[in-house]
């Protein structure tokens, strides 16, 4: 099947192969299997192909482009037989075209890469792997090495053979290479990008986006994924922008079958909630929903909200963990070991493991391997690093079997667990979502702790596609006929959020692109000029994602168009005139409102019962009623995970009742207001708005009863509400702000005569009378749609291409006025020295080294200072720094106030607080300070309450930015800063900190 895609200038072929396999399946519980049903492996094959692209490949030996088939020599030999998409896979690389694998975890994504890396080696060329993280990084390396002789290795702080054909590094590291125009480049035939899905991430995904775009058209690439649903987009962009085919070969089949049960908390069992043929058992899934029915006969639904009744609130996490202890221990009983137990919390982890001090799962003879293995792995420490408690501790742990993984840990740790789990040495892992990442460690059973997940703005339900990661890690290939996913439920759920967590689909991969001044500048600072920075907007896979979306926004114009001209336009005059005044109305209200709401003139009429409308944005809430007013501090104000938001800074919260639609302004999530639709059920709940949200105040006020908990309390408010609504049917009695308030001002008492005069004009109005029903609905859908078409035309019009030019245009007006660059565009001293830092603010750093205030620091304040730049844990503790610190991070937030001012006054969108709260971070200065000056690492860890292994991560991080600053200062000719970065650097290597990776 072909699909032209005109706009895109490419074809993309479609084709499907499929294999049947099958596999029984037994039950962990009294519950019956159903007969399996014959899975099959199937694999889509798709491949983009520029216009115009003829292939000169052998039929015989190679396929077709729609039909890729290899029937020569492989490259490199496997001791299994290859799955459909592994053969198809194989096919497109022997054919020298790029290719994007996307599959499970478990599937065997590695096999593909391996052979790319094979074909190098046969084929005399080099090859690079990139990965996102140095951790995954240095397992590969290890992985590879045993499989091929010629490997190298380059992250931040380790090069391992750099000559190497098979060169292992961080996509960072590639992006520079690329910057720099390595010379190794030359020699590359294949880059290999594992866990392209990576390019979703907020903070670091351009950098994907970027080394995509840079590479040379003549090396091809290899992307492996996790499942992800728009991979044919993907394939089309790099189709585009290097006008070469790009295959997709994707596939959801798991070699592994899995079983998803769910346990809910303080119950006694568990219930298969979806079977191995992916069938929702819904009749299990009501037998779940009576147990939460039967704990909390009175509450029903309402079993645990906002975890205000019931078992948490009453014994802390006690009964969460004695539960976790019955799942653990049942599952060992059944012999469904190994078991990852994940926990969205890196101390909940470390409590459930804590809590098994009863619990032994290995023999004596796998204790003494343990020991061994242990022991050999503590040898690259000292003495005195040997005995600290983060390592003696965990023997014992990992002695009976049991472990913990979260980023938190020290790195030796973090390894030691990995290595003992890949020997089976580990039967229990509690561990955090990070675990999910990377190497291919499945295990027999995965455990959910929890359904819900933080994610920095709100507790919200785990998504479909973070799922799919997680429960991936079920089921070992080869070991297990299937593998066991329970998932722990603390309240009743709808079955959807259920249905679409386990069964949904993966996500798509969404641009997040954006402009840094370290690629403005880099980009500036290359000789050759073939790339510049509108080159990189125009080829984004941003850009490309919006342009695709265009044809669509022009369909639904004309669709638009169509309606609006079949609409009824008689009387429109009339109509406009009765709009038009209404519309002046709610201008000058809102105007007033403005005034009304200042803190000094209403807060005094905010009292308890009394009604108020809320409008936030385009959504009306209607009436509610006030239940208490508070003050809060500017920031904590945004950080309300389901409050009503104006803008930052507004510094008076008012709780009121609100009618929400059912089920949203549960646990977190933000409440949505209950449409007046015949049918549509709501409930009131408390919700905390911020004071500009108020568009009116009435007279009437009634009584709250004093405990709001009860539903039913809560419901009486909604009826009297109602009540009064159907009193005054031409609305609510609102207070007069000159009368009932005292409000005097001159302007204000004219505003109000304005629209007393205009209101007079609309009631005198023949439509105001008649209400012809049918002309208004007509009249007003003629305005909704003429609205919307203005907006998708000037969405279509409006092109993201000019929004980035623009952006593009005032950051290089910052970058002229801090003196990075000339009237002309040409990069200045300063801005060389920026173009070599990207771990660290390069604008805010490049102040500090001009302005003087690292002249005057010595090399132990250059590296507390230099660690406020790398983003980290942030500490709880107040911070109380001493005179040689206070005063160089003074200089550092004056000097991010006048950045962020700049930025401000060159019409970027930057809030000067936040921007200097986000860039300064001076939660381990202290640390960082006296680890400098020769501390133990006993010692500094007693001075914070962030994680050892996030201190180290920070160091380490620190280490390579003091690295940047150095190459920084020699390129501007800045010898004693130089110097001063290097000894700063020096004296951090030391110790623990910088023990060498037992991958290495």
């Amino acid at each position: 099947m072909e699909v032209k895609a005109e706009e895109l200038s490419s074809t993309v072929v479609k084709r499907k192969s499929a294999e049947e396999s099958s596999t029984g399946a037994e039950v962990p519980k009294e519950e019956s299997a159903p007969k399996r049903r014959n899975l099959t492996r199937t694999c889509v094959h798709e491949v983009a192909v520029p216009s115009g692209y003829s292939s000169c490949k052998d039929e015989s030996v190679h396929g077709t482009l729609g039909n890729p088939v290899y029937n020569g020599e492989m490259a490199k030999n496997y001791p299994f037989k290859l799955d459909p998409f592994q053969e198809v896979s194989v096919a497109c690389l022997e054919r020298n075209e790029s290719v994007l694998v996307s599959a499970h975890t478990s599937a065997g994504k590695t096999a593909v890469a391996e052979y790319a890396i094979a074909m190098a080696f046969r084929d005399k060329q080099r090859v690079i792997y990139t990965s996102p993280l140095k951790a995954l990084s240095n397992q590969k390396y290890r992985e590879l090495s045993q499989e091929f002789s010629d490997v190298g290795l380059m992250t931040g702080d380790v090069t391992l053979s750099p000559n190497a054909s098979c060169l292992v590094m961080t996509t960072e590291i590639l992006r520079g290479m690329l910057y720099r125009g390595s010379e190794v480049l030359k020699e590359v035939a294949w880059v290999i990008f594992d866990e392209i899905h990576y390019m979703k991430d907020r903070e670091r995904g351009v950098v994907w986006e970027e080394s995509i775009i840079f590479l040379p058209p003549a090396i091809k690439m290899v992307f492996l994924s996790a499942t992800m649903s728009n991979a044919t987009e993907f394939a089309e962009w790099i189709c585009n922008l290097h006008k070469q085919p790009c295959h997709v070969v994707y596939t959801d089949f798991r070699p592994t079958p899995l079983q998803h049960y769910v346990f809910p908390v303080g119950g006694s069992g568990l219930y298969l909630v979806v079977d191995e043929t992916e069938k929702f058992r819904e009749d299990n899934f009501v037998k779940v929903q009576d147990t939460f029915v039967k704990q909390h006969p009175a509450n029903g639904s309402k079993s645990m909200n906002a975890k205000s009744s019931g078992r948490i609130a009453r014994g802390g996490n006690a009964s969460g963990v004695s539960d976790i202890y019955k799942i653990v221990k049942m599952i060992m009983e059944r012999k469904f070991q190994p078991v990852i137990i994940f926990s969205f919390s890196r101390r909940e982890c470390e409590q459930h493991a804590m809590s098994m001090s009863k619990l032994d799962f290995n023999t004596q003879e796998e204790k003494a391997d343990v020991e061994n293995v242990f022991r050999s792995a503590v040898l690259c420490l000292s003495e005195e690093d040997r005995n600290l408690p983060a390592i003696e501790l965990m023997l014992p742990l990992l002695q009976r079997g049991i472990a913990v993984h979260h980023s938190g840990l020290l790195p030796i740790i973090k390894e030691l667990v990995e290595l003992l789990f890949q020997e089976g040495l580990v039967k229990a892992l509690f561990a955090t979502e990070t675990f999910a990442m990377g190497l291919n460690m499945p295990a027999k059973t995965v455990v959910f702790t929890s359904v819900k997940k933080w994610d920095g703005d709100s507790h919200r339900y785990v998504g479909s596609g973070e799922y799919i990661q997680m429960s991936g890690r079920a089921g070992r290939r080869g070991k297990d006929e299937r593998g066991i996913c329970i998932i722990m439920i603390d309240e009743q759920m709808e079955m959807n959020t259920l249905k679409d967590m386990v069964l949904g689909k993966p996500a798509p991969l969404l641009s997040t692109f954006r402009l840094s001044y370290y690629t403005i500048l880099n980009l500036m600072s290359r000789a050759e000029g073939q790339f510049t920075a509108e080159h990189v907007i125009k080829n984004s896979f941003h850009q490309f994602q919006y342009e695709k979306a265009l044809p669509d926004i022009g369909k639904k114009v004309s669709k638009l168009e169509q309606e609006a001209a079949m609409l009824d336009a008689s009387g429109e005059a009339e109509v406009a005139e009765y709009h038009k005044l209404k519309l002046e109305i709610s201008q000058l209200e809102k105007k007033m409102m403005a005034e009304i709401t200042r803190p000094e003139r209403v807060l005094y009429f905010l009292l308890p019962g009394r009604l108020v409308k809320v409008r936030e944005g385009g959504k009306d809430w209607g009436w509610g009623v006030v239940v208490n007013v508070v003050k809060k501090p500017p920031t904590a104000s945004g950080s309300l995970p389901a409050a009503l938001s104006a803008s930052r800074g507004s510094t008076y919260i008012v709780d009121t009742l609100l009618h929400c639609s059912l089920g949203s302004s549960e646990n977190g999530s933000r409440p949505k207001p209950c449409l007046p639709i015949p049918g549509e059920k709501g409930e009131m709940h408390v919700v905390p708005v911020q004071l500009p949200l108020i568009s009116a105040l009435s007279k009437l006020r009634i009584s709250v009863p004093p405990d709001l908990r009860p539903l039913e309390a809560r419901q009486s408010i909604l009826l009297a509400v109602q009540e009064l609504e159907k009193r005054f049917p031409q609305g609510l009695p609102k207070l007069n702000p000159v009368k009932d308030m005292g409000i005097e001002d001159p302007e204000f008492v004219d505003m109000m005569s304005q629209i007393e005069e205009l209101e007079k004009k609309l009631f005198a109005h023949p439509l105001h009378k008649s209400q012809d029903e049918h002309q208004l609905k007509s009249f007003q859908r003629k305005a909704e749609v003429n609205h919307e078409i203005q907006q998708l035309k000037s969405k279509m019009r409006d092109s993201q291409l000019q929004k980035f030019r623009d952006e593009l245009k005032n950051r290089s007006r910052v970058l002229k006025k801090l003196g990075h660059i000339d009237a002309d565009g040409v990069v200045q001293l300063k801005g060389r020295a920026a173009c070599l830092i990207d771990t660290g603010d390069e604008l805010l750093v490049t102040e500090l080294m001009f302005n003087g205030t690292f002249n005057d620091l010595d090399d132990h304040q250059i590296a507390a200072l230099a660690s406020c730049f790398i983003p980290g844990d942030r500490s709880n503790e107040q911070i109380q720094l001493r005179a040689e610190l206070a005063k160089p991070l003074q200089q550092l937030q004056e000097s991010a106030r006048r950045i962020a001012e700049i930025q401000h006054e060159c019409k970027l969108e930057v809030n000067v607080d936040e921007y200097v709260e986000a860039s300064v971070r001076p939660y381990l200065m202290d640390v960082i300070y006296c680890w400098s000056k020769g501390a133990s690492f006993a010692e500094v860890i007693q001075m914070t309450d962030v994680f050892e292994g996030s201190i180290i991560r920070l160091v380490r991080r620190l280490d390579e930015f003091l690295n940047q600053l150095k190459a920084a200062a020699h390129a501007v000719g800045e010898v004693g800063l130089e110097n001063k970065f290097t000894a700063a650097s020096e004296s951090l290597r030391r110790g623990i900190m910088f023990a060498n990776s037992l991958y290495l």
